[in-house]
């Protein structure tokens, strides 16, 4: 088995919210991870779990990692490094590196913890793993040891997280929470591949759910499938009594206008949902993710199934485009 450093509040809870399931005429559960943690809070720290554990081991004092302006892994990753002692760099991808980052959302939270933050341009950023190997031989070079994560923490390793996270629903299931039986599909939002590798593979080893839905928010589906089976094949060279995944299905339909940004229609849908269910979704992850959901009800897909929608957080990134929201009151 491979290390892990305890940095969550596990098991986190799994809830229906009856109102908003009436109202989507969906058998819908909540998996609230959302609820990991504090402020490091999210989907981000059961990956952080394994490669944190991976960099004590290493010796380092110092992880590198990268994202998108608001990225919450970045966030995640200054929090409990700062918890465990450790510097943290963080390479930002900002439409304009010479402006600055604003104190909002998780870059308020980044500067906090103590992070170092270097923006870079979504050109440079496409060359983010050069870019990071090239400031760890810096640090390497001025006697440093410096670890260095991907983006979204989405390797094998941090997809270990997401298949224990998927053992932890089953034993949920098993002490009869959630209806007590396998949900038939567990949707959840996708960034950059390591959750929804994770989640698959988990999904059919604990025998939770037959289909995982992962809405991607950023890349395109062709794109995503072949960056999840990558991650799958790394994951089970690390633990090999991983086997076939379930049935992965990626889905684009709701990536909206661009990384980041939502379409009005979104919105009003982040707001109704608080309102049925005081469930609060981020404009950047889960409600384009739960969007994708509603829109699958209201074709009627969902009938008849038991659905599980996995909260992956995202609470600082909402904040940060509060002004968006004008129009959905």
């Amino acid at each position: 088995m491979r290390k892990r450093l305890a940095l969550s509040h596990l098991p986190t809870p799994i809830q229906r919210p009856r109102r908003l399931a009436e109202a989507l005429g969906v058998d819908l559960y909540v998996k609230r991870d959302d609820m990991t943690a504090g402020a490091e809070a999210g989907n981000k720290i059961r990956k952080l779990e394994y490669l944190l554990a991976a960099a004590r081991e290493e010796g380092a004092d110092c992880v590198i990692t990268c994202g998108g302006l608001q990225s919450n892994h970045a966030r995640a990753t200054a929090l409990l490094c700062a918890s465990l002692g450790l510097r943290s760099l963080l390479f930002l991808r900002a439409a304009d590196p010479s402006a600055g980052a604003p104190l909002a959302g998780n870059v308020l939270l980044d500067r906090l913890a103590g992070a170092e933050l270097r923006l870079i341009s979504p050109e440079a950023y496409r060359g983010r793993d050069a870019v990071m190997a090239e400031a760890a031989a810096e640090i390497r070079a001025a006697g440093g040891r410096p670890y260095v994560i991907p983006e979204g923490g989405s390797n094998g390793l941090g997809a270990l997280g997401y298949v224990r996270a998927m053992e932890e629903i089953r034993k949920q299931l098993d002490l009869g929470l959630a209806g007590g039986k396998p949900f038939d599909v567990l949707v959840h939002a996708c960034g950059s591949g390591g959750t929804a590798a994770g989640a698959a593979l988990g999904a059919a080893r604990y025998e939770v759910a037959g289909e995982v839905r992962a809405m991607a928010v950023r890349e395109d589906k062709a794109t995503f499938a072949r960056v999840a089976v990558e991650i799958m094949d790394d994951a089970r060279s690390l633990d090999p009594r991983l086997g076939a995944p379930a049935h992965l299905v990626i889905d684009d339909s709701a990536r909206g206008p661009a990384y980041g940004v939502s379409t009005p229609e979104q919105r009003a849908r982040i707001v109704k949902a608080a309102r049925l269910s005081g469930l609060v979704l981020d404009p950047v992850y889960t409600g384009k993710a739960f969007c994708g959901l509603w829109d699958m009800a209201e074709r009627g897909e969902l009938a008849g199934k038991r659905v599980l929608f996995l909260h992956t957080g995202g609470l600082p990134g909402l904040l940060a485009q509060g002004a968006d929201f004008a129009d959905a009151f």
